[in-house]
């Protein structure tokens, strides 16, 4: 559906999620796979890069957004509603261009954001009643209780003819819970052993969320902008040391979404949004933001968009010069990038990257001119 968006918003919390789209659009489609620069690729297991951090930023933004509109806590049946959408645009995309629900991925980025945006929303409606200062402690509570609970079981839980602790991408519990559930031809097709947005491991995601409530809550109080920021450093600097304390016995690690990756980046995420929300609303710091304002307006338009072009130009095939068929995605990458010579491969595939979040932000700035604003 569309809307206008409501009048004094953050403009901080905008860029935001622009800057965050933005980085995703970028980091999903180089122009080629086997040259990327290393901050762009995530970590292969255990550990991190800034590519690992763009998705529980997406989800902290979810959390204070949630704080800021009231029309998506009315009723219960509105917040399934809208879960609901987001849902169907993540399986749509899955869907397409194959069409075949025996091998469609159901997990995803965007179902796992529909099972946050479902959960965190539930939550904070039932808190809504509350004083302000018990509702942060709530939430952070349950949060705290969230992240407990997923340590325990997959730490002392085994699998069935497993070990507990096994934290391994197929022997860990969440991936038997994976292939036990949802089976392995509607997982991830690049392992189909577990799955990055696995059930189990929505459950720290959705305490993520719950993180970015409780900012929410502090953006939205009646502390000085002053305060606010020193809150956000401090309490951010503060869930970064316990991430990394934590990494010592239950590792930072993006795919298994654990609880120490939960501290460590919802810590850093909530230094960022200091960060913008002093230059940009305190500091009127404006210059320049109009294309991150865009984009972070109409995010949902933006991934779903990106999704369907891509995927369009991987399923039309084109003639080559040896003849044999290739991926119209893949032509326009070496008969319109490799040939301009941007000083290497790295730089060539990074370029065309850009070249395609260029190609999408226009129906996006058309859309924010026409005040289109995509929501769920």
């Amino acid at each position: 559906m569309t809307e206008t968006p409501a009048p004094n918003r953050l403009m901080s919390l905008d860029v935001f999620r622009g800057l965050t789209i933005a980085a995703m659009v970028i980091v999903n489609d180089p122009g080629d796979w086997g040259h990327i620069y290393a901050p762009l690729e995530h970590a292969e297991w255990n550990g991190w890069t800034p590519t690992d951090l763009i998705f529980p930023f997406f989800v902290f933004i979810l959390g204070v957004s949630l704080t800021l509109s009231k029309r998506g806590l009315q009723s219960v049946p509105g917040i399934f509603k809208r879960a609901a959408i987001i849902f169907a645009c993540g399986f749509l995309l899955a869907y397409y261009v194959r069409f075949d629900l025996s091998r469609v991925r159901i997990p995803g980025v965007l179902v796992r954001l529909s099972l946050c945006y479902l959960f965190a929303a539930l939550i904070y409606r039932q808190l809504l009643n509350v004083a302000e200062a018990a509702r942060l402690q709530a939430v952070l509570a349950i949060a705290a209780i969230l992240l407990l609970v997923y340590w325990a079981l997959m730490t002392f839980v085994p699998v069935p003819g497993g070990v507990a602790g096994d934290l391994t991408p197929s022997g860990n519990l969440g991936a038997w819970i994976d292939r036990t559930v949802i089976g392995t031809a509607h997982l991830w097709s690049s392992s189909k052993t577990w799955d990055p947005e696995g059930l189990l491991s929505t459950v720290p995601a959705i305490a993520t969320a719950l993180t970015g409530i409780a900012a929410g809550l502090v953006l939205t109080g009646k502390r000085s902008p002053v305060e606010k920021t020193a809150l956000f450093i401090a309490a951010g600097g503060a869930a970064v040391a316990a991430g990394l304390v934590w990494d010592l016995r239950f590792p930072i690690n993006k795919n298994l979404w654990t609880s120490s990756y939960v501290l460590f980046t919802s810590g850093l995420a909530a230094i960022a949004l200091a960060a913008c929300y002093w230059m940009i609303d305190v500091q009127g710091r404006r210059r320049f933001l109009r294309p991150l304002v865009v984009m972070g307006m109409n995010p949902l338009a933006l991934f779903v968009l990106s999704g369907f072009m891509v995927k369009t130009l991987l399923w039309i095939k084109v003639g080559a010069s040896s003849g044999a068929p290739v991926a119209l995605y893949n032509w326009i990458y070496t008969r319109g990038f490799l040939p301009l010579g941007l000083g290497g491969p790295k730089n060539t595939s990074l370029a065309f990257a850009l070249a395609v979040l260029v190609v999408l932000y226009i129906p996006l700035e058309i859309m924010y001119r026409r005040k289109i604003f995509l929501r769920a």
